[in-house]
Formats: C-alpha cells, structure tokens, sequence
C-alpha cells in the first residue's frame, strides 16, 4: 500500500542527523528519498563507530549503528558537488524533486550555484529547507552549530541534572532530533501550501531554536515568574510527588498529577492521613512543602520492592513505571506489542535490527521499503532513472563525479 507522501520525491543533501532524521521520517512516510552523499566518503557518521554492523558472514561492515539509526528508506547516490559536472546533475535532480533539505553552513551551497536564491526561479514548485546551527540570520548565523551547543546554549542543559551537579546534556542528541522534526513538519505543511497555491517556499530551521522552542513549561514558567528554574534532578517544577524514588529492589517513577491520584497513592502507600494533611492535600500545597512530603515518602516507598509497588500502584490506577535500561526497553510486552524493533534485509546480506517508527495510521501505514543503503548504492539506478546510460555514468566514475 503507498504511503501518504507517495509520488514526493525529496532530495536529501543534508548529513549527520538533523537533516537524516527528518528525511527518513518523509521516507517512512513513503517519499522516494535520494541522498546524496560525497564519492569516497558519504555521510560523516557512516564512520562513527563502533559499533558497526556485521555482514552475513560475521565480519564488519563500515556501517555505523550511528547512520543506521536515521538512514533506512532512502537510495544512496555519490555526486560531488564541487565539480561542475556534479552541480549540474543536482539540478536535472532538483527538476524532479520536491523537497530539498540541506544542512550545509549558512551560504555554503551558494557557491556550487544550488542556494535556494539561485533556483527559486527556476523551481518555483521547490520547497526548500535548511537546517543550520542557529538560522539563516542574526549575530551567530556563520557559526557551525551542533546539538551539544543547542542543548548548552538553548537551556535544557540548566535544568537537567542535579541541583548541585554540573550541568547535564540529555542522553540522545535531542536538539538534533527535534530540528528534524520540525524540519518534516515544515515540510508537509510547504506541501500542502503548495497544493493550493503551486508555490514553493523555503523553510530555515536552527538548532537553536528549536531547542529554545522545545523548553516548553520551564520557559514558560520563567516568562510568567521571571525567575529562571534551575536544575532538579528527577523532580518536576510544577508537581509532586512525580520523580524516581529509590525502592527495596531499585527505582521506581511516580508520577502523581492530581490530588485524587495523590489520595489513592497514600491509601496504597498506607498513609492515608498524608492526603488529609493541609500541607499535602493539594498539588500547590504539595510544591510549597515538596521537600518535607518528599521526607515522608521516600523511607515508605524503600520499604517494598519496584514489583510490588507497580502491581499495587497499577490496581489502584496511580501512574508508575519502571526505570528500564535500554535492553529492557526491548523485552517491554507493551514495546514488542507495539512492534517497535524491525528487521530489514541489508546489502551486507543480513538482515539489520532498526527503531520502528512510532506513527501508526489507519489507512496509510508506514512502509520499510529500503535498509539503510551502502555509500552509492542507487548510483546507477538513479542515474538512469535521469536518462543516462551506461556509457555516460562510467565515464562520470572514471571522472569522480559520482
């Protein structure tokens, strides 16, 4: 069945994991996907590892878990850019595309002549999307930006971490993530835009914004107080009891959003009168006096292991949960009924374990139809789809054009 984004053809000149991770997102979506990647080289974390993937016969591969984990859903083809020949052959590409995305510093593809002023012109269908460190203007627009800057610069690294600890980046490159998001949202909304009216646009995304964006109620909360939180540790800014707490057997995550969940908790805990206590009764009371409740609490809930407050916190309906490490995640019944681990045939002969995407739609599922490719490996079918032959693609190898 063709996916929602079936007959949009996206160019992909973007790399590292912004720009991949909302391409990929388009791909799943049903997008033919074509990344362009430099001959002899490709995508810079094609080579960050370990670990790498072994083919069939247990040896490595050049495949980095890195690219892996943004790349699937996409045809591979070399293209050097710098030559002229390369420039081009993006541009008959451009002529078919739909989408670009691109994550090159601010004006770095306007001298191979494919900045979004050199073809909107001659595109105007195109929708065009930049993704840099801190957008297509103001004071830092030259910077090279990556996600570590975004978190430090853009505040999540101030409220994450322990209050006396030193300032702690998350453990996954959200920054990164989150620009590709918006990137893929952009995008279907220049879409459907263009539907109504033929007209491309072009799309910049930073970094830095997006990680400014994405701070969400601790933003807001300091926009209304005017006092900037600070870091927390597993604590919430606007609710308690909703942190880790240390149990007989390890850890627990409660997370208590309203005072009948509260009340019900103290039952199950057996200290109903803290639910009755004018201190706790409600969550603001409950904020202003965290620290003396959290006193209270936390010798209760080291008194019983994590299994049995989940069964008992479950049956009373309180929000609880594990604090699972990552092969835990996938044991999870809940994650394998959900389907998110799958396995797709790779070049390298086997087959390749991925993170399923987690949209689910009714009538327009989501296809893997590609494994992360290898450096080049739709080079000749792309080419030929463009109308080269044979002839003409050995002699653009023998030139290192592709």
């Amino acid at each position: 069945m063709p996916g929602p984004l079936a007959g949009i053809r996206v160019l992909d000149l973007s790399r590292i994991l912004a720009g991949p991770s909302a391409t990929q997102l388009l791909g799943d979506l049903g997008a033919d996907v074509i990344k362009v990647e430099r001959p002899g080289a490709g995508d810079d974390t094609r080579h960050w590892g370990p670990p790498y993937l072994r083919d069939a016969y247990g040896a490595e591969t050049t495949e980095s878990a890195y690219y892996l984990s943004s790349n699937r859903n996409k045809r591979s083809l070399t293209l050097d850019l710098t030559q002229g020949e390369g420039q081009a052959l993006a541009r008959r590409l451009i002529a078919e595309s739909d989408v670009l995305i691109e994550n090159f510093k601010v004006g770095g593809l306007a001298e191979y002549g494919l900045a979004y002023a050199d073809l909107a012109a001659d595109f105007p269908r195109l929708i065009y999307c930049s993704i840099t460190g801190f957008g297509q203007d103001g004071p830092y627009a030259r910077r090279a930006g990556y996600d570590y800057l975004a978190q430090g610069m853009g505040g999540i690294m101030s409220v994450t971490g322990e209050a006396e600890g030193e300032p702690m980046k998350v453990g996954v490159a959200v920054a990164d993530l989150m620009a590709g998001m918006y990137a893929a949202t952009a995008v279907l909304a220049a879409l459907h835009h263009r539907d109504r009216t033929g007209e491309g646009q072009f799309i910049d995304i930073g970094l830095l914004d997006t990680q400014v964006a994405w701070l969400a109620n601790q933003a807001t909360n300091y926009l209304v107080s005017g006092t900037a939180p600070g870091r927390m540790g597993n604590a919430h800014p606007n609710i308690v009891p909703y942190q880790v707490f240390a149990t007989a057997s390890g850890y627990l995550i409660l997370a208590v959003g309203n005072d009948a969940q509260f009340r019900r908790f103290c039952d199950v805990a057996g200290r109903p009168e803290l639910a009755e206590d004018p201190r706790f009764a409600t969550n603001p009371a409950r904020v202003e006096h965290r620290e003396a409740l959290l006193t209270l609490l936390r010798p209760v809930l080291a008194g019983r292991t994590t299994d049995d407050w989940l069964e008992a916190l479950e049956a009373a309906s309180v929000p609880a949960g594990p604090v699972n490490s990552i092969d835990q995640v996938f044991a999870d019944p809940q994650v394998q009924a959900r389907g998110m681990r799958i396995a797709m045939p790779h070049a390298s002969g086997r087959d390749v374990d991925l993170v399923a995407s987690p949209l689910k739609l009714s009538a327009t599922p989501v296809a893997y139809l590609h494994a992360p490719p290898t450096l080049g490996q739709h080079t000749d079918e792309v080419l030929r789809d463009l109308g080269l032959d044979d002839h003409e693609i050995v002699v653009l190898r023998e030139r290192g054009v592709v």
